[in-house]
């Protein structure tokens, strides 16, 4: 079966920037798949070539086996493209922008309700108040509902769940779900580390370049380290202390801990001692269990020679 999406060696300058750096991937049919890098990592660089929006300086990509320079016209009628900023008209209302969009494709919102009916039936309670005026989770759903009006075979997510509340994030990954399930291939990316859990698989990007592609679970899997958990009265100076210690990698911010990434030579109780004796006080280190962000951390550590 051929990819649903595949793009080889993809290079992308912006004048000195390189904003892709020969990039290569491919998404199966039906496949919910994750771009996962920080902001400026170029994922929305990527998503405006997919989108036919730019076209790149080198490599070629394909979407249902259409090029995205040269058969443009033809891609965009199956693609669903929702960028990262909320790009609908605001002045005008929940209906008038479902309206506007199916018109530009050739139908009808009644004719499409039942692929958009998972995600828009909590707006349909006012569809006369205007789009900006909406929440950001509602925001996020109207657009949503936009870009699948024509029933696209590929949905195009550029950073969907930024700046939007917890249970919004998960109400919107349940309803990637629902979608996949009707046979929908979905390329989202996001910032959000802890999201990655919710893909089949994912590349995780860095400065343009990919640096690791494969499911959730095996990316963990492959994470080799020792890792701890510390916490003090005194985080900074806890930090500041732990990463002057000859016997640890790396030391940094992790929620409301820090992570030890550990020589095998640490010992976590001769580590509270020293700790203790230099006036830091309530030190806990005990092991941790690493994550997509911690394999992030330790691929970007690679990459910088550190």
């Amino acid at each position: 079966m051929s990819p649903a999406i595949e793009i080889n060696g993809i290079t992308k300058r912006y004048g000195n920037i390189t904003a892709l750096d020969n990039v290569s991937f491919t998404v199966q049919k039906g496949e919910l798949f994750g771009l996962i890098g920080p902001d400026g990592s170029g994922k929305s660089s990527l998503y405006r070539l997919l989108a036919t929006l730019a076209v790149p300086d080198s490599g070629t990509a394909t979407i249902c086996g259409l090029d995205i320079v040269n058969d443009y016209r033809k891609l965009r009628t199956l693609i669903g493209y929702m960028p990262e900023k909320f790009s609908l008209y605001q002045d005008l209302s929940v209906k008038e922008n479902m309206e506007f969009f199916a018109s530009l494709f050739g139908v009808s919102v009644k004719e499409n309700y039942d692929i958009i009916a998972p995600v828009f039936s909590q707006l349909e309670r006012f569809p006369n108040r205007k789009a900006g005026a909406l929440s950001g989770g509602m925001k996020q759903k109207l657009a949503l509902s936009c870009a699948l009006i024509h029933r696209p075979e590929i949905l195009l997510l550029d950073e969907p769940t930024t700046g939007v509340d917890a249970v919004s994030r998960s109400e919107f990954w349940e309803m990637l779900a629902t979608l996949r399930e009707k046979g929908i291939t979905i390329l989202v990316s996001t910032s959000y580390m802890d999201e990655a859990t919710n893909c089949e698989r994912i590349a995780m990007i860095s400065r343009g370049k990919i640096l690791e592609m494969n499911t959730p679970e095996e990316l963990v899997r492959g994470l080799d380290e020792r890792l701890f958990n510390a916490s003090a009265a005194n985080m900074f100076e806890l930090l500041t202390q732990l990463r002057m210690m000859p016997e640890i990698s790396d030391c940094y911010t992790f929620g409301a801990t820090l992570h030890i990434v550990a020589k095998p030579e640490f010992q976590p109780e001769a580590a509270i001692k020293r700790l203790i004796a230099a006036g830091i006080k309530d030190v806990k280190i005990y092991p941790a269990k690493g994550d997509i962000e911690d394999l992030f951390i330790k691929l970007t550590r690679n990459e910088n020679g550190n």
